[in-house]
């Protein structure tokens, strides 16, 4: 490989494990996140109730699967470094039109993931693995393709020169989707005029929003007999998990997340849009969905802390490139990664990611 240039940006922290691919074959890699820290909807939100208890959650993703043997192998890898571990507890559904569960599955008949000591523990690992410079809170606002050095040139949100790239690895959300526009004002960072193969496969990828309540309680809900469910005939509540429950986390409280159902999410971005939320209007919503959890007759008593996430674009309706895995420009190295290419979870942002950085290497292997 060429050693004068061999740099890479990863845009978004959600692609942290096509970076350590990357890194580990020897690729400079700069990873820029727009927010405060790794993860994406595996990252952990960390709160302080009225009366001063830090209180942490994973708002997002609650656990994974794997199917995959490359990413089980990988999982494996994770459990030996401590950065995951199995969920062992037992989950169903709950019908909300009879109040009754039904579905109830025995531990361990279906292994859940989860990171430790938060969802966001594996993002966080891969993203401090040498060969990956991190830069957090650093939003890429343009993405330019210098034909005559045949290299990718970056601009931050504020304007800053970010560096030039022999490759770029992103996700639609952060580079081509309207969405883009509908949250920060700007046009996306990426011309697709650009990239006219991919053009039309990321046209305005649909997606699913959902909003997260998070919950903290002062004693068990213990006429709930089981960790994580699934709800069933509610137009406001899709899930429901005791996120202290999960191994490695602080049992000084009990904490919940609940997850909205689509057609709920969309009814409150068509009255608010994509922009950020005021604090009446999440308080509104917290209200509404821990109205719906008590509507159960579960005898859920009240939190002493109650706060509501809106995810925008929480997960793909959609796979774009089950076959290819990801979104591929062979000749400006340009790979398109993510969730919305494979299937709609951890895993198939995993395996969407594994391929980019294949891709990546054995083009630059060639330079």
């Amino acid at each position: 490989m060429n050693t004068v240039v061999t740099k890479v940006a990863v845009v978004g922290s959600g692609r942290s494990v096509c970076a350590s691919s990357l890194a580990k074959n020897g690729v400079c890699v700069t990873l820029f996140e727009s927010a405060r820290g790794p993860g994406g909807r595996m990252s952990q939100r960390r709160e302080v109730s009225e009366d001063g208890k830090e209180l942490v959650f994973d708002h997002g993703a609650p656990f994974f699967t794997v199917n995959n043997a490359e990413v089980l192998g990988l999982v494996r890898e994770w459990e030996s470094r401590g950065l995951v571990a199995e969920w062992k507890q037992n989950f169903g559904s709950f019908d909300c039109s009879s109040n009754k569960f039904f579905d109830m599955e025995q531990e361990g008949l279906t292994k859940r993931y989860v990171g430790v000591p938060g969802m966001n523990a594996i993002c966080k690992a891969l993203c401090q693995e040498p060969g990956v410079e991190r830069k957090f809170g650093v939003g890429v606002g343009r993405m330019e393709w210098l034909e005559s050095e045949n290299l990718w040139s970056l601009t931050g949100l504020d304007g800053q020169n970010l560096g030039h790239f022999q490759g770029v690895v992103a996700s639609d959300k952060n580079i081509v989707s309207p969405r883009f526009t509908s949250v920060t004002g700007r046009p996306p960072p990426l011309d697709l005029n650009l990239v006219p193969e991919l053009a039309a496969k990321l046209q305005d990828i649909p997606v699913i929003p959902c909003f997260a309540l998070m919950l903290a309680f002062a004693e068990p809900l213990s006429a709930i007999p089981i960790k994580g469910f699934t709800m069933i005939n509610s137009e406001v509540l899709s899930w429901a998990h005791c996120d202290s429950s999960k191994p490695g986390r602080s049992a000084a409280s009990e904490r919940w997340v609940l997850h909205s159902t689509m057609e709920y999410a969309n009814s409150v971005i068509a009255q608010t849009g994509l922009q950020k939320l005021s604090e009446a209007t999440l308080k509104k919503v917290a209200e509404e969905i821990f109205h719906e959890f008590q509507s159960t007759g579960l005898s859920i008593s009240q939190p002493f802390f109650k706060k509501a996430h809106r995810w925008g674009s929480a997960f793909p309706a959609t796979s774009i490139a089950k076959e290819e895995k990801c979104l591929w420009e062979k000749n400006k190295r340009l790979a398109i990664a993510g969730d919305f290419c494979v299937s709609p979870n951890i895993e198939g942002a995993i395996v969407s990611g594994i391929a980019a950085a294949s891709k990546l290497t054995e083009m630059l292997s060639c330079l």
